[in-house]
């Protein structure tokens, strides 16, 4: 039996295809806020997108590691989630979306009231 080395080696390749863009159209991982140099870790918790706390850039918001800025966002379409953002420094929740724009840039939109809103743009940690 001759083995089609071609064959073989593509299907070796595919699943890390698959994953790689998987990986480029899905929030989870770690983020880096640019605003305050601090790490995110987006998870999925249910179904839905939820994120923390995982590092954080300045020791002053030490105490901020391990909360859960994000719960229970849900999707609402082609790489967006809506939900509830917290700010930790300001100790508010705004409604907002979560959005991917490449697979290393999310967006992040919160806005206080309908007209007050405001964009964040995060990257991925490496």
């Amino acid at each position: 039996m001759k083995l089609n080395l071609h064959a073989f080696v593509l299907s070796l390749a595919l699943p890390a295809v698959a994953a790689s863009a998987l990986a480029a159209t899905s929030p989870f991982g770690t983020w880096t806020r640019p605003s305050t140099g601090d790490q995110i870790e987006f998870y999925d918790c249910g179904g839905n997108l939820c994120a923390k706390i995982v590092n954080v850039k300045d020791p002053a918001n030490a105490s901020t590691v391990g909360v859960v800025i994000i719960n229970g966002a849900q999707q609402t379409g082609n790489n967006v989630w809506q939900g509830d953002l917290l700010d930790p420094q300001a100790g508010k929740s705004f409604s907002g979306t979560i959005s991917m724009e490449g697979a290393d840039k999310l967006k992040l939109h919160g806005c206080v009231i309908a007209f007050l809103c405001s964009d964040e743009h995060w990257t991925r940690a490496q």
